[in-house]
């Protein structure tokens, strides 16, 4: 992965959290994570989106 840092505090822990689910659950893919963490932490749609391009790419 790589090392950006987002800009919100809700966004960094989003992070945290899909990294630590992605870890138990090696064979899950993360935009069930993603989907869940933007409700989660209560994310923008353009948070969403960071989140997809920083898992996808």
């Amino acid at each position: 992965m790589t090392t950006i840092q987002p800009q919100g505090k809700n966004v960094r822990e989003a992070i945290k959290w899909i990294s630590e689910n992605l870890k138990e659950n090696e064979i899950q893919e993360p935009a069930r994570f993603i989907e869940e963490a933007g409700v989660r932490f209560n994310l923008s749609p353009k948070e969403e989106e960071f989140l997809r391009s920083f898992y996808y790419k």
